[in-house]
């Protein structure tokens, strides 16, 4: 397996959003995990943490069906705001500067916020799979997934 170059995302921000680079976690195959850069939504110039956002940087089945490449969540006081979709947006081209084609994102069936971020992020509905027994998500209780295809 080939050394992963991360790259600088440099500055990311839309009006009164910004993402501040948290982390960056390596990929551990034993897991079936791909390098992944994890931010924080916070608001420009304050403090506040008010959400997260990762990339995913890679392609494996699970990601595609099940997991996504994106992954986001935001504070409760701060959603219907429509940050968690203008944090995917910023995150595009850091995805194409690893060359990454397209980007899948999932959520539950019953997630209408979710569903509704991914329609303004830009994704196209794709399908609802089945989650396999054997993996952590139905192990959990969900059974279901919505994904959706943004391509870059």
């Amino acid at each position: 397996m080939s050394q992963f170059n991360w790259t600088d995302p440099g500055e990311l921000v839309d009006d009164d959003l910004m993402l501040l680079l948290a982390e960056k976690s390596p990929a551990d195959p034993s897991k079936g995990y791909v390098p992944t850069y994890k931010f924080e939504m916070r608001l420009v110039g304050t403090p506040e943490k008010i959400g997260n956002i990762d990339l995913r940087v890679g392609e494996t089945e699970r990601l595609r069906m099940y997991g996504g490449q994106l992954a986001y969540g935001v504070t409760p006081d701060f959603r219907g705001r429509r940050y968690a979709a203008r944090a995917c947006r910023l995150l595009l081209q850091l995805a194409r500067q690893h060359n990454m084609s397209e980007l899948w994102i999932t959520c539950n069936p019953d997630n209408v916020a979710s569903k509704r971020t991914c329609e303004l992020a830009g994704a196209i509905f794709v399908e609802v799979v089945d989650l396999p027994e054997d993996i952590d998500m139905y192990q959990e209780g969900e059974r279901q997934k919505c994904r959706y295809r943004i391509d870059l």
